[in-house]
């Protein structure tokens, strides 16, 4: 596997999901909260007060949503690329389905009823194969 240049951007929403997702970081938010929960007589309760937590806490979200939703789209492609190197590789896959995110709402309804039908279809098949196997199991 060769080495792939990425831009600052994915490097940075790469190492922040990566550092957010950890267990220290949500302790180090709990602490951050009980801080300043502390704080707050200290400060009377006063709309200053109030407003570090409020404004730090919205900024915070509104930027995390970005990097996330970032993380997110890389992964989602990354794995529906390799799924759709899977369908080319296998043979009689059904290769009509490799750009199946790209369909409206209704061709993604009508896809999934046929998979269920195959799906109910090959239940049936194998219950049909279990029994011969258990009578013939039976008469030996």
């Amino acid at each position: 596997m060769g080495i792939h240049k990425q831009s600052f951007f994915t490097k940075f929403a790469k190492f922040t999901s990566s550092i957010t997702g950890k267990p220290v970081t949500f302790i180090v938010a709990v602490l951050v909260v009980v801080v300043w929960a502390i704080t707050g007589p200290i400060f009377q309760f006063s709309d200053t007060w109030q407003l570090v937590i409020n404004t730090g806490t919205t900024i915070i979200t509104f930027l995390m949503v970005f990097l996330i939703q970032n993380t997110q789209n890389r992964d989602t492609t990354a794995i529906q690329l390799k799924l759709d190197e899977i369908i080319c590789a296998l043979k009689g896959a059904h290769n009509e389905i490799i750009d199946i995110e790209e369909m409206s709402d209704q061709e993604l309804e009508e896809k999934h009823k046929e998979m269920v039908a195959l799906a109910e279809h090959a239940k049936d098949k194998v219950s049909q194969i279990e029994d011969v196997s258990e009578k013939r199991d039976a008469g030996q």
